[in-house]
C-alpha cells in the first residue's frame, strides 16, 4: 500500500502537467490571482478534499443508488456556474464571503485574522475543480476506484486517492503562485480581475455543459507527443505498481494463488495424482440469488462436505468463460452421480451483469443445470483472492482446495483432477470419460481484449478517450490492433452509447470477433462491414445476417467468424441508442 501511495503522488503530479488539466488550469490561475493572499491555498485544499471525496466516497454512493457516473461532472458544472455568477456581482460576492466567515466563526475558526484572505472562497473554487478533475484519474487511481466499488472502504484506498490529489494540487499551487506574481502589478484593479475570473468560470461551465473541453482535449492530444499526453504512463505500468494493485485486490497474498502453479504429478506408486493441500476452501460470501438449487436455497461448503466441489468463477459476457462451459456441463453430466458438485460463481464485469434476470436468461441460453450464484459484490471472489475469468478451484470431499486452473485449456488434466479427488473420497468413477466438445481458442490472435468505456480505453486513434458526449467527426484509420470512434458517442466509464452518425472501427488480427452490446428499451440494428464492404454471411458470426446485427438483450454478440486468423478492418455503424462495452477475440 505504501508503494501505491508513492505512485499515486507521482502520478497525480504528472497528471497536473497533462492535457487533462486544461479545463482546470485557467480557472485555477484566474481565481488564484485574485482575492486574499491565502486564496491559492484554499483552492488547493478544496481541490484535494473534493477530488478525494469524489473518487472514493462518492463511488459507493453512486453505485448504491444506481446513479450515472456523469453526475459528478454535472455537479461540478453547476458549482462553477453558480460561483462564477456570484463573482460577477461584487456585492453578492462580498455577502457570500461574509456568510462564510460567520459560519467559520461559529465553528471556532479565526474569522478576524482570516477575514478577507480569500481562503474560504478558495475552498469553494477548489471544491468545484476537484469534481472537474476527478475524471483525470490515471490507471493507478482508477484501479483503486474500481476495487473500492466492490469492496469495503479502507483507509489505504483513501490514502492513495489523497496522495494523488495532493500530488496534483502541489503542482497547481506552484502554478498559481507564479500566476499571482505575474498579476501583482494589476492589484489595484482587483475588482476587474474578480469580474474577469467570474466571467471565465461561467464561460468554462457553459463550455463543459456542451462538452467543448473534452473535444478540445481530444483534439490537441492527437498532435502531442505521447509523453506529454500521459507523462506518468510508464510509471503506472511498472511491475511494482501492478503487483501493488493485485495485493490491494487480495490476490497477491492469497494462499490459493499457488494452487494454480501446483501441477498435479503422478505419485511414485499406484499411478495416482499427487495433489497438495491448500487448506479449507472459503465459503460463498456476500452472495445474492441462487439458481438451479432446490427452492433457490443457498449452498455452503459445510453442507457440501463429502462431495468433490468445482468452484467456477465466470461471467456471461466473457468469451473465455463461455468456451469452458461445454466441458463444465459434460463433467456435471458425467460425474454428478459419482459425487461432483459444480458451483458457478457469477462475478460480473459490467453493471448490467448484476441483473438477476440477465443472469437467469444466460443460464437458460447456455443450458447450465448445475448451481449458479450471483457474486455481485465480489464477496466470494475476494474470499478466494481470485483475479481471473474463468478460474476453477477444485475442492476435495473434506472441503480443502487441492488444485486450481486459470483461463482456458488443459481440460484433460482438470478432468484427471476430478477423477482423482472422487477416487480419494471412495467413489467408483469407472473408466469412461466425459463427452466434452468445445471450441478451442485460435492460435496466433494478436488483438487483446478492447474496452470502449473511458476507464479502460486503449489504442484509440482518437487519442485519450474521455467521459461525456463527444462528436469525433470522421473516424481516423486505426493502426493494427487499434480502434477509432466516428460521429457522436456518449462515453461512460464502462461503455459507450451511439449517437447520430456513430461509427466504430477496429483493425484486428483474429479468427473470431465478439462484442458485448445492449439496446435498452427496444431492439436496434447495427450494420457490420469488413474492409469497407458489408460482411458476407459466409464470414459472419451467429448474430449477423445480411451484414446486419439486431441488438436487444445485453450480452456477448458473435460478429465475425473467419476460416482462420486473419488481419482485417471491421467497421460498425450502430443505430442511436446502442450500448457497446468490450471486444473479445478468438
Amino acid at each position: 500500500m505504501a508503494l501505491l501511495i508513492v505512485f499515486g503522488f507521482l502520478a497525480g503530479a504528472g497528471t497536473a502537467l497533462s492535457p487533462c488539466v486544461l479545463p482546470v488550469l485557467p480557472i485555477a490561475l484566474g481565481a488564484g490571482a485574485t482575492g486574499g493572499r491565502r486564496r491559492p491555498l484554499g483552492i488547493v485544499v478544496g481541490l484535494v478534499g473534493a477530488f478525494t471525496f469524489a473518487t472514493v466516497a462518492l463511488v459507493y454512493v453512486l453505485d448504491a443508488l444506481g446513479l450515472p457516473d456523469t453526475l459528478l461532472r454535472t455537479l461540478a458544472i453547476v458549482v462553477l456556474l453558480a460561483f462564477g455568477a456570484t463573482l460577477l456581482v461584487p456585492p453578492l460576492a462580498a455577502r457570500v464571503e461574509g456568510r462564510l466567515s460567520a459560519v467559520a466563526a461559529r465553528l471556532g475558526a479565526r474569522p478576524a485574522a482570516a477575514r478577507g484572505d480569500g481562503f474560504r472562497s478558495g475552498l469553494l473554487v477548489g471544491g468545484s475543480l476537484g469534481l472537474v478533475y476527478a475524471p483525470c484519474a490515471g490507471p493507478i487511481l482508477a484501479g483503486v476506484i474500481t476495487v473500492s466499488a466492490s469492496q469495503p472502504f479502507t483507509a489505504g484506498r483513501l490514502a492513495v486517492a489523497l496522495s494523488y490529489g495532493i500530488g496534483s494540487a502541489l503542482v497547481l499551487y506552484v502554478l498559481m503562485l507564479g500566476g499571482r506574481r505575474l498579476t501583482a502589478p494589476l492589484a489595484r484593479r482587483g475588482g476587474a480581475l474578480q469580474l474577469a475570473t467570474g466571467a471565465l468560470m461561467v464561460l468554462v461551465a457553459v463550455a463543459m455543459l456542451n462538452d467543448y473541453d473534452l473535444r478540445f482535449q481530444s483534439a490537441i492530444a492527437k498532435d502531442l507527443p505521447g509523453f506529454l499526453v500521459t507523462p506518468t504512463q510508464g510509471l503506472e505500468k511498472t511491475a511494482a505498481a501492478r503487483r501493488a494493485l493485485a495485493d490491494l485486490r487480495g490476490g497477491g497474498s492469497s494462499r490459493l494463488a499457488a494452487a494454480a502453479d501446483a501441477t498435479p504429478v503422478h505419485a511414485a506408486t499406484g499411478g495416482r495424482l499427487g495433489l497438495r493441500d491448500f487448506g479449507a476452501a472459503p465459503n460463498f460470501a456476500e452472495t445474492q440469488r441462487w439458481f438451479n438449487t432446490p427452492g433457490g436455497r443457498p449452498l455452503s461448503m459445510r453442507a457440501l462436505r463429502g462431495r468433490v466441489v468445482l468452484v467456477d468463477f465466470w461471467t456471461y459476457t466473457c468469451i473465455n468463460c463461455l468456451r469452458t462451459l461445454p466441458y463444465l456441463k459434460a463433467w456435471d453430466a458425467r460425474y454428478r452421480a459419482q459425487g461432483l458438485t459444480i458451483v458457478g460463481v457469477h462475478t460480473p464485469e459490467f453493471p448490467f451483469e448484476k441483473d438477476a434476470g440477465n443472469v437467469a436468461a444466460a443460464i437458460a441460453r447456455e443450458g447450465i443445470r448445475y448451481p449458479v450464484v450471483q457474486d455481485n459484490d465480489y464477496g466470494t471472489w475476494d474470499a478466494y483472492g481470485n483475479q481471473y475469468w474463468p478460474a476453477h478451484y477444485f475442492v476435495d470431499a473434506r472441503g480443502h482446495v487441492r488444485y486450481a486452473h486459470f483461463g482456458e485449456g488443459d481440460y484433460g488434466h482438470s478432468e484427471q483432477v476430478i477423477r482423482a479427488l472422487l477416487a480419494e473420497a471412495g467413489r467408483q468413477v469407472g473408466a469412461a470419460r466425459a463427452d466434452a466438445r468445445g471450441a478451442a481458442p485460435s492460435l496466433g490472435v494478436t488483438t487483446p481484449e478492447s474496452y470502449l468505456g473511458s476507464l479502460r480505453a486503449a489504442r484509440f486513434a482518437n487519442g485519450p478517450i474521455l467521459p461525456g458526449r463527444q462528436d469525433f467527426g470522421a473516424a481516423p484509420g486505426p493502426m493494427q490492433d487499434g480502434l477509432s470512434y466516428g460521429g457522436v458517442w456518449e462515453v461512460g466509464r464502462e461503455d459507450a452509447t451511439a449517437g447520430p452518425g456513430a461509427t466504430l472501427q477496429l483493425a484486428f488480427g483474429a479468427r473470431r470477433v465478439f462484442l458485448v452490446l445492449g439496446s435498452p428499451g427496444r431492439p436496434r440494428r447495427m450494420r457490420v462491414l469488413l474492409d469497407g464492404r458489408p460482411l458476407p454471411d459466409r464470414l459472419a458470426g451467429a448474430d449477423v445476417h445480411g451484414g446486419v446485427a439486431t441488438i436487444s438483450a445485453q450480452r456477448l454478440y458473435d460478429l465475425v467468424d473467419l476460416p482462420g486468423v486473419q488481419s482485417h478492418r471491421l467497421e460498425l455503424r450502430p443505430q442511436e441508442g446502442v450500448h457497446g462495452y468490450a471486444f473479445t477475440f478468438g
